[in-house]
């Protein structure tokens, strides 16, 4: 394994379209929300240790899940837990990130990755990074993960590649944020669109060269840490610096902006697991196509729900189609799949009440 690669693990969202399983206090990737027996941070950060030397992989986070990130990941240091004071989107966090790796390695070869998306084919999917790992060691590209598109999904934002050569790696044309589903029809119909996977493979001297061409004043901010990462006095400078960040997305902020920037396109099972409606299609389905987590629920006269309740928790459901019916810690959803877009206003309408015990 090359000791240059760097995996930067994005965990600092709250998933707020999960609730009321995921909330502020514990949040999406730190919930087993499959009933597989483990955390997405947990299955993303055993992922790429097939990937990454061990001591390579960092977790940025906000600073209020620093202890239950360390709880989860067995061998993880301190040093390895990047703590944002508040959220700032993902440049900036992409920005500290990199210039704490700098401190300790400048020929380092960086994955960038969410920690709460599924991948079911992990052979592919180490295949495919070790390729891309390899491809920026050699040359001053940005790359990005797209996914094989098997359908015209709105929900996804698109990546146009120039379809020129023999490579898997190919030049990124353009990109494009969720479409219509017209526009979606026309992508997949065309060939030469992938879904984004917001995903990033790049070598630290190519994306350190590309925050100070495009996000100069970012870039400087950090770079006024410099001598200061890794050591006591990160923890103050950090706190300041922060606050004078915006808040602006790395694909807003450097890959559109960009010229050198190539995609590889791939088949990984992957989903982001954006909703709960995305969750139902990667769950077994019973006799009635209703996904079920939960020892103790029986259905009668339901179909095509997803039900996610506690192990010891008896449910008896009677005439339900096409809901979502989720309890967590004293708090019931029930809602209907295809208005699912609601959860997020049913919760900054709970927010209002002022109540942390129910966000």
């Amino acid at each position: 394994m090359n000791t240059n690669n760097y995996c930067i693990i994005m965990a600092g969202g709250i998933g707020s379209r999960f609730w009321p399983m995921s909330r502020t206090q514990h949040p999406k990737q730190f919930i087993d929300i499959l009933g597989t027996g483990e955390t997405l941070i947990q299955q993303t950060y055993n992922r790429f240790k097939r990937i990454c030397p061990e001591e390579n992989i960092y977790i940025v986070t906000n600073q209020i899940y620093k202890d239950i990130t360390k709880s989860q990941l067995a061998g993880i240091t301190d040093d390895q837990i990047i703590c944002e004071p508040t959220m700032r989107n993902t440049a900036p966090c992409i920005a500290y990130a990199n210039y704490k790796i700098a401190a300790k390695n400048p020929d380092a070869n960086i994955i960038v990755a969410p920690s709460d998306h599924l991948i079911l084919k992990e052979e592919e999917f180490v295949r495919v990074m070790n390729l891309a790992l390899d491809h920026t060691s050699k040359n001053d590209d940005l790359l990005t993960l797209g996914i094989t598109p098997t359908r015209p999904d709105t929900g996804y934002g698109y990546i146009q590649f120039l379809d020129n050569n023999n490579s898997e790696i190919k030049e990124v044309v353009k990109f494009t944020e969720k479409p219509d589903l017209e526009t979606a029809k026309n992508f997949i119909a065309s060939g030469d669109f992938t879904w984004n996977s917001g995903m990033f493979i790049w070598s630290l001297k190519t994306i350190q060269k590309s925050f100070e061409a495009l996000l100069p004043e970012m870039d400087n901010i950090f770079k006024n840490g410099l001598g200061k990462y890794n050591t006591e006095e990160e923890y103050e400078f950090i706190q300041t610096a922060y606050s004078t960040c915006k808040s602006i997305s790395i694909d807003y902020g450097i890959m559109e902006g960009s010229k050198n920037v190539f995609v590889i396109s791939a088949d990984i099972g992957w989903s982001d697991l954006g909703t709960w409606g995305s969750i139902y299609t990667h769950l077994p389905l019973d006799e009635n196509n209703n996904a079920l987590v939960g020892k103790n629920v029986m259905m009668y006269d339901s179909s095509n729900n997803i039900v996610n309740v506690p192990q010891d928790k008896l449910v008896v459901l009677q005439g339900l189609d096409n809901y979502i019916v989720v309890e967590s810690d004293n708090i019931l959803l029930v809602c209907k799949k295809e208005e699912e877009q609601k959860i997020k206003q049913f919760v900054a309408d709970i927010k209002e009440t002022k109540d942390e015990r129910f966000y």
